[in-house]
């Protein structure tokens, strides 16, 4: 093979190639003032670049938001007249941008948008959420707030599309944001906000100006309310369970959508709207009711959803009235906490807003148990407070303990009578019920006397189950392990979650289930021992045996997600219950001098009613109607 050598010619050859190459780039490199020429037209090629994408940028956006900062083309102006007729001037005017407005007060940081004039972030600056995050009821597009109205000359607009003059001013003390959509310096569609020092009111009106040649009044004028009520709880579920759409109407009542599912309702005269966030609310009132609203919830929230951000959306469309061809729409806005003393500063019963109860429930809650914590919690730590008041409740409902267990003795010592008039009469159901009931009036016991007074403690039962979730005041109040007496206490984090029970271990709940299991332990032995076994009738001593272990154990998985407040009143009272029913066994009843008196009053001639006596004639009569068809068989 032939060996490979250096060619001694091609390496001249290479060198002499990259020699003439480097010569002539040094020949054709451009002189100082070409550079400075090549320079001076590269920056005017970015510059008019920067230029036709700035004005493309206001084109597009001239037809898609109507806005333009500075109009100078009489062709964009036609554009912006064909599209929004005598409104065309509020897209003139510098305010056309989608800037805001910041306002400070001492209970609110606030944004008002340009665009659409309403309310674009709300801040209440004394609260923190769950995480101790600022706590915001608007942002990040959150609200919506706009008017749809017809024009004389056929269009159809909408004030989320439109720009507002913002302008802030003092009257007094309160300052005054006024948001107007103007057709002319002197003809507008105005949003006036009147904040007042250290109030969670403000007052609010709509109002129009010369535009009764430009608005079509015989249309109806639409104001729509949107809100996604954002989650402010630990336990997103169980917030969800409080945050409602409520609302008055019809001259003072109270109605509600469903917290659980979408809901919808039309209503009329309505005074105002309430979009309840559990703990927190926005509210709109009304000086004049709204002849109909509108009224959609909408729920968010998936189940077992930990890290939701909003729980509902509430929407409502309301009509504003026109009155001379202009609207004239005197309004107020809350924005703040669900809390009683605050809402009750203010008319027009806002405090109804919060979830006490119906009825006699409701009652109980509003002037017993609100003024007594409110009290209490004064004086003395809140976790105290709750103790305090659950003792004083006790103390209350002795005298309806004390009675059943009472008649629960009675009927323990009547047992053995109950059980031989059974026997005697085994094949005559009829003249066992006689006797039974004979007997029973004669020692002055009654099976039902144990259980009216268990009746009596279920409104105040229920109230109580109301009282904690809605009381603000628990909100953020720690005791013992419990960081918020307002949600659940955590002592364990679970590395998964249990189907109706969480990802946590509460303790509260755990020790209101074992003061339950030994206070139901307590209560059904002395029933089981004190019911007669009534032939054809289930088997109460074995339901009761079931209840023991079933009725703790609702409570330590229902309740695991409960506020933990909640869970130390029940802990308590059932202590109490405990020690109350210990102290009447031991110290108070004497079965020995019962027995006594009931044979007493079984010497003693009773006499009957009319309606015992009508029982006893019907009684009889059925009993002979049975004899004569067992004759005829």
């Amino acid at each position: 093979m032939e060996e490979k050598k250096l060619d001694l010619n091609s390496v001249i050859g290479f060198i002499l190639i990259f020699g003439i190459l480097m010569f002539m780039l040094w020949q054709n490199q451009p002189t100082p003032e070409e550079l400075e020429a090549q320079e001076q037209a590269k920056q005017e090629q970015v510059e008019a670049e920067k230029k036709a994408t700035e004005k493309h940028e206001t084109l597009n956006t001239s037809s898609e938001d109507f806005s333009v900062a500075s109009v100078t083309d009489s062709l964009q102006l036609e554009a912006l007249k064909n599209k929004l007729g005598a409104f065309a001037y509020s897209s003139t005017l510098p305010s056309a941008t989608n800037n805001v407005t910041e306002v400070e007060t001492e209970l609110f940081d606030l944004k008002f948008s340009n665009k659409g004039g309403f309310i674009s972030e709300l801040r209440l600056k004394k609260f923190d959420n769950f995480d101790s995050l600022p706590l915001y009821l608007i942002k990040d597009q959150s609200a919506a707030f706009n008017i749809t109205f017809n024009t004389t000359d056929s269009r159809v607009l909408n004030t989320q599309d439109l720009f507002f003059q913002p302008t802030i001013s003092k009257n007094g003390e309160n300052t005054v944001v006024s948001m107007k959509l103007k057709v002319s310096e002197s003809k507008f569609l105005e949003y006036r906000y009147e904040l007042k020092p250290d109030n969670y009111m403000m007052d609010f009106s709509i109002r129009s100006q010369g535009l009764s040649d430009v608005i079509n009044s015989s249309q109806v004028v639409n104001l729509d309310w949107k809100q996604k009520m954002y989650r402010t709880d630990k336990s997103a579920d169980y917030e969800n369970r409080y945050t409602r759409l409520t609302y008055q109407h019809d001259g003072g009542k109270i109605d509600k959508l469903s917290p659980t599912s979408d809901d919808d309702e039309k209503e009329e005269d309505v005074t105002w709207l309430s979009y309840r966030q559990h703990f927190f609310s926005s509210i709109l009132v009304s000086e004049k009711p709204f002849n109909t609203a509108d009224l959609v919830s909408e729920n968010l929230l998936e189940k077992d959803d930990d890290d939701a951000v909003f729980t509902k959306l509430y929407a409502s469309t309301v009509p504003l009235n026109i009155e001379g061809g202009e609207i004239n729409a005197p309004l107020k806005f809350y924005f703040g906490p669900t809390d009683n003393k605050i809402l009750k500063q203010y008319a027009y019963n806002l405090d109804d807003s919060i979830p006490f109860g119906w009825g006699i429930f409701g009652w109980i809650n509003r002037y017993v148990f609100v003024p007594i914590f409110a009290f209490l919690s004064g004086m003395m730590p809140y976790g105290i407070a709750i103790i305090v008041m659950t003792i004083l409740v006790r103390i209350v409902m002795s005298p309806v303990t004390y009675k059943s267990y009472l008649s629960q003795a009675k009927m323990k010592i009547l047992k053995p009578e109950i059980n031989e008039i059974n026997e005697k009469y085994k094949d005559n159901a009829m003249k066992k019920q006689q006797e039974t009931m004979a007997l029973y009036s004669k020692a002055g016991a009654s099976p039902m006397a144990g259980c009216l007074p268990g009746l009596l403690q279920i409104p105040v039962f229920y109230a109580l189950f109301q009282f904690f979730p809605s009381a603000f005041d628990l909100r953020h109040k720690s005791f013992l392990w419990a960081e918020d007496l307002s949600s659940y206490d955590t002592i364990a984090e679970l590395p998964f979650k249990i189907p109706f029970y969480g990802d946590h271990i509460s303790l509260f709940p755990i020790l209101a289930s074992v003061a339950i299991f030994f206070y139901m332990r307590m209560t059904t032995g002395q029933q089981a021992a004190s019911q007669p076994t009534q032939e054809g009738m289930p088997d109460m001593g074995k339901m009761m045996k079931y209840m023991i272990y079933f009725s703790p154990l609702m409570m330590l998985v229902f309740f695991n997600n409960y506020a933990s407040g909640l869970s130390l009143y029940y802990f308590i009272s059932n202590l109490i219950t405990i020690g109350i029913m210990l102290v009447i066994k031991n110290f108070i009843i004497d079965e020995d001098k019962i027995h006594a008196k009931i044979q007493e009053n079984k010497k003693k001639p009773k006499k009957e009613n009319r309606f015992q006596k009508k029982m006893k004639d019907m009684m009889e009569q059925a009993e002979q109607q049975k004899q004569m068809q067992n004759r005829k068989k």
